[in-house]
């Protein structure tokens, strides 16, 4: 099946249902998928810091690296397609602690609770999770069927 690889700080949004969006080696970045079931729209993004006021010249250049400014756009993007919030399945991987073991920065779960935030002000509930520990990740979602998996040390596993 084709794919579209999203890279750091990119979003990828589609309605082709003989595609997969995929991103790879989520450490204490951040994956979100969202799927509308109905319009068969599906969206991702792979953004890697919680808030774009560390950089906003950054936030401007690449929305998609930060949280704050990311998610907005993840959810414009699929509205503009046709998404319907209400319909959204959002699933959740990465946040771990691969690189900073004595929670020194926090990277991964400050990513997690800008999200869980800015999600929650927006009435959008989290489906599933897969977030923390000490692990990378690879997420992928298959635009026909909404299905999200999830690839880590531990094996193959849905969301």
């Amino acid at each position: 099946m084709p794919q579209k690889v999203v890279g750091i700080s990119d979003i990828c949004v589609s309605r082709d249902p003989g595609m997969d969006i995929v991103t790879f080696s989520l450490g204490s970045c951040i994956g979100v998928t969202a799927y509308d079931p109905e319009a068969k729209i599906g969206g991702m993004i792979h953004y890697m810091l919680p808030l774009s006021k560390t950089s906003p010249e950054k936030a401007k250049a690449k929305p998609a690296m930060f949280a704050d400014t990311g998610i907005p756009e993840l959810l414009k993007q699929m509205f503009a397609m046709g998404a319907v919030k209400n319909r959204l399945i959002v699933k959740v991987v990465g946040g771990s602690q691969l690189m900073d073991k004595n929670k020194i920065f926090n990277i991964g779960e400050r990513n997690y609770l800008v999200l869980r935030k800015l999600l929650w002000k927006n009435n959008i509930l989290i489906a599933a999770e897969d977030v923390g520990g000490s692990m990378a990740r690879t997420v992928r979602l298959n635009l026909d069927t909404g299905k999200v998996t999830v690839k880590s040390v531990k094996g193959l596993n849905e969301l």
